[in-house]
């Protein structure tokens, strides 16, 4: 018996990504025959100026399992998950960056857990980036823990098993980068069961990332305060997670406790600055 029973959607968000593309493809039509009964690679190309579309269209006319979304032009990265997830048609949805840094066949070590959970998540046993992006993502991870509650080590980590309905019902609205945090953040209140498990993280040996980029740091830190509104509105779908739904109520007094411990360091900060310059 393989050991995920059921039809899995692959969804590969690339922007850019001509150089890395089709590697990951072919290693993914390697290894999933053997991981689950049925499956289909959804890539979605995000606007991409360097052929990476090109590459999508050939593979897919190459082997029936691949399907392309395109986006005419750059729409962000949430945008990109958000029309894989739309366009993905299985009882479970897998996504995964397309540059190289994850391994496909480390679905097996998600695998026994994917039964049980509603959302089973990678995180990087060692994160091969540069140091700038690492501390960038331990800020960026104990900020999103205090302020949306997160019980993820690994928030952005883009190595996720998840069960498509719940997908599809917690109604996703970020386009940028922060979607991630979104679809943990709405999962949580939906009363989904998340499970993590290490992957192994490689290298980005060939073309640019985007995820450390100024613009895209700005773009995230805007998008917060916006998350961070829309579910203070948010009504979770009911019945669709195996777990107790997060109360909205704990929102507002983790913002509170966090906003008063930016004050309190700003204010200890400014009070040292003009201490040492007197």
């Amino acid at each position: 018996m393989l050991p995920i029973r059921g039809n899995l959607s692959l969804v590969l968000p690339a922007y850019n990504e001509a150089e890395n593309l089709e590697a990951v493809v072919r290693r993914s039509l390697e290894v999933l025959p053997s991981l689950v009964e049925a499956f289909e690679i959804v890539v979605v190309d995000d606007g991409s100026r360097d052929g990476t579309g090109e590459i999508a269209e050939r593979l897919a006319r190459d082997d029936p399992r691949v399907r392309v979304v395109h986006h005419p032009v750059n729409r962000g990265y949430g945008a990109a998950l958000r029309s894989g997830f739309a366009a993905a048609q299985g009882d479970l949805i897998m996504f995964m960056d397309a540059d190289q840094q994850f391994d496909p066949a480390d679905l097996a070590h998600l695998a026994p857990f994917v039964p049980h959970a509603d959302i089973v998540a990678g995180y990087r046993v060692r994160r091969r980036d540069p140091w700038q992006r690492l501390v960038y993502a331990a800020i960026f991870n104990v900020a999103m823990r205090l302020l949306f509650g997160i019980a993820v080590r690994d928030i952005d980590c883009a190595f996720k098993v998840l069960r498509g309905d719940l997908v599809r019902a917690i109604d996703l609205r970020m386009n940028g980068a922060l979607v991630n945090t979104e679809l943990l953040a709405k999962a949580q209140r939906a009363g989904a069961t998340i499970v993590e498990v290490g992957v192994r993280h490689y290298p980005r040996l060939s073309g640019e990332p985007s995820g450390g980029s100024l613009r895209v740091i700005l773009r995230a830190m805007r998008e917060v305060a916006q998350l961070w509104w829309l579910l203070l509105w948010y009504q979770p779908p009911r019945g669709v997670g195996r777990g107790r739904p997060q109360p909205r109520s704990s929102q507002v007094m983790r913002a509170a406790v966090l906003v008063t411990l930016v004050l309190s360091a700003s204010w200890w900060l400014v009070r040292r600055f003009f201490q040492g310059n007197r």
